[in-house]
């Protein structure tokens, strides 16, 4: 049973059903709930379906049942990147690299978060006090929106492809600008509205960097940036709150109980009205 549904949600996987491939693989670990291939292959649907904090207890779980599955620690890894939980990220990945030393995937993912915990650093450097030099904008930048998507612009001339890193987060853009012999340039914002990362995309031209946000809501922006006085929510890995990822999984633990005491209680109320009817 458990094996014929693992292998229909594979499919629905294929199909980019992702919403029924949890929901069949979650049937699956009723039965099986001990399986990290399973767990893992449904922190991997989570993260298609941009469910971050489903994944990362799925993936903490698959690796306490087996601490040597690199595509574990590889989703660990995604999923707090995309909650911007970078310094988690790192430690999964450096963690699951050891078991996957010929995969690629893990010295790119290291690089980006090592690229975001930069940034980080040099904003709070920044908002500390940093020299007058260091913080004043080497490039100025302004936005316009459409109903679907907010445009950045960075004028800065001559900069080569190269030298630009950009990353998307949920309510986040943070871009570096890096040519030897010139003071970096970094920009993080914390912006207005969520976005989706992954249809978000950027070009680096002759005079400018435009960077292209996809909206989450097709909503208009009253700014770029969000401040303390908005009421909107803020992404749910804000600096401010830090997730303890040991508390979630406990608490993802104690719903499966749970679900598993009411499923307990259906079955025996089911075959108690069997008796009674064959009484």
């Amino acid at each position: 049973m458990a094996v014929e549904l693992e292998r229909k949600a594979g499919v629905a996987f294929i199909d980019e059903d992702y919403k029924l491939a949890v929901d069949l693989f979650s049937k699956a670990l009723k039965i099986r709930p001990n399986n990290a291939e399973l767990l893992a292959s449904r922190a991997q649907a989570n993260i298609m379906l941009h469910d971050y904090l489903e994944a990362v207890g799925d993936a903490i779980k698959a690796i306490q049942l087996d601490p040597s599955m690199a595509k574990a620690y590889l989703r660990k890894g995604i999923a707090c990147f995309k909650l911007e939980e970078y310094q988690t990220a790192k430690v999964a990945l450096e963690k699951g690299v050891r078991f996957a030393q010929n995969d690629p995937r893990f010295a790119k993912l290291i690089k980006e978060c090592n690229d975001c915990i930069a940034v980080e650093n040099a904003s709070i450097t920044v908002g500390r006090g940093a020299s007058t030099a260091s913080a004043k904008p080497k490039y100025r930048h302004e936005y316009y929106q459409k109903p679907e998507e907010v445009v950045v612009t960075i004028f800065a001339k001559g900069i080569p492809e190269n030298n630009v890193v950009v990353h998307f987060a949920v309510q986040t853009l943070s871009v570096a600008i890096e040519v030897p012999g010139v003071t970096p340039y970094y920009l993080h914002l914390r912006l207005f509205g969520k976005i989706i990362p992954d249809n978000s995309r950027y070009a680096v031209m002759s005079t400018k960097v435009e960077i292209r946000l996809a909206k989450a809501e097709a909503l208009n922006w009253p700014s770029l940036e969000i401040s303390d006085k908005d009421q909107r929510p803020t992404n749910p890995s804000s600096k401010a709150k830090v997730i303890d990822w040991d508390k979630l999984q406990a608490q993802i633990e104690e719903e499966e109980k749970e679900e598993e005491l009411k499923d307990d209680a259906t079955t025996d109320a089911d075959t108690q009205r069997t008796m009674n009817k064959k009484t």
